[in-house]
């Protein structure tokens, strides 16, 4: 059996209508729409503008897929989430989602649904149930776990989630592995569970099919019959919300300066002596760090390290500029440590 842990969406082209003219309107119309397009940054800023000005009366479904990402929760911390060295080399970026919840991998083998309601009438079981009754009106054997991702604002709220199809489960497990077990912090740490994809359990499974099964689910549960309505990022290139909201998800100041604080232990034996470290960092900034340094670390090295300990206040952390480098390579033990501590907070 596969137990469903509700995430998923996008539209079967030869049996889905486009949407021929440019959505002028600063106001969502319809009640079920497919973004054609596989850009993470138009998708969730799309998602956004669907929750905070579609009308809170009616009912809404939004399926799409993405270009490989990791979306990391609005509380979450980045480097706990997140294999940061990982996400560099392959060059998949991870993206900070303006609702909670927890850390997801995308690719074009999942799909992505969000269900809107109105407030008064959130059930996210219900929800739940809609995609429950999609995947098993696909022949798969499923039931629902007891979480879910929701996010509730003012008069509405939604629930989303990523259905995994076809997803690369390599990529996800290492790109999702940061291993940094002594980090401690104050946001939303994510729950680790066990996923496989729905091609295990139907191998003729694709994105087509898994979206009409839930835009048809959708239709007898909330009893809309609204045409599905395709979009892409040339459909709403002149909504200034969306186009904000794109270059917002790539800033440093949502990216990392969102980040809840968090501490960092770490140490280290090196031929010359041991050490550890203790970071404490606040919305992307190092707020403190303590060195403990063993006995037989040498005098010089001691009185650089102690300066790399009042420069690295106030820095970026993981982006520390490079006079910090210049200040530790007159001493090469002090070089050592600062060169550790940099790829512990670029990892």
């Amino acid at each position: 059996m596969l137990r469903l842990l509700t995430r998923a969406g996008n539209a079967r082209n030869a049996r889905i209508p486009s949407l021929r003219r440019s959505l002028t309107s600063h106001t969502p119309e319809h009640s079920i729409y497919v973004s054609s397009s596989t850009n993470p940054y138009f998708n969730l800023s799309f998602e956004d503008w669907l929750f905070r000005h579609k009308s809170p009366e009616e009912p809404l479904l939004l399926l799409y897929r993405d270009d490989p990402c990791v979306v990391i929760g609005r509380n979450q911390n980045p480097w706990k989430e997140v294999n940061i060295r990982a996400s560099r080399r392959t060059g998949i970026p991870f993206i900070r989602r303006h609702s909670g919840g927890g850390t997801v991998y995308h690719d074009l083998g999942n799909t992505n649904f969000s269900i809107h309601l109105p407030r008064g009438s959130f059930d996210r079981h219900a929800t739940a149930q809609v995609v429950l009754r999609a995947v098993r009106s696909l022949g798969i054997d499923a039931n629902v776990n007891d979480r879910n991702d929701v996010c509730i604002v003012k008069d509405r709220a939604y629930h989303h989630g990523t259905m995994l199809i076809s997803t690369r489960l390599d990529t996800l497990g290492e790109l999702l592995r940061s291993g940094k077990d002594t980090m401690e912090m104050r946001g939303v740490a994510s729950v680790r569970s066990p996923v496989c994809n729905l091609r295990q359990h139907h191998p003729s499974v694709n994105h087509e099919d898994f979206v009409e099964a839930v835009v048809d689910a959708f239709r007898q549960e909330y009893g809309i019959y609204d045409e599905v309505h395709t979009v892409n990022s040339e459909d709403m290139g002149d909504v200034e919300y969306i186009q904000r909201g794109m270059g917002d998800l790539r800033a440093w100041d949502w990216t990392f300066g969102q980040t809840p604080e968090f501490t960092y232990a770490v140490e280290r034996a090196f031929p010359w002596g041991r050490v550890s470290a203790k970071l404490r960092s606040k919305h992307g900034i190092i707020l403190q760090c303590d060195l403990g340094l063993s006995e037989n670390v040498d005098e010089a090295a001691k009185s650089v390290l102690a300066l790399l300990v009042v420069k690295l206040e106030g820095q970026r952390y993981g982006f520390v500029d490079e006079s910090v480098t210049l200040l530790t390579r007159e001493n090469e033990h002090a070089a050592e440590v600062w060169e550790w501590l940099r790829t512990e907070m670029d990892s």
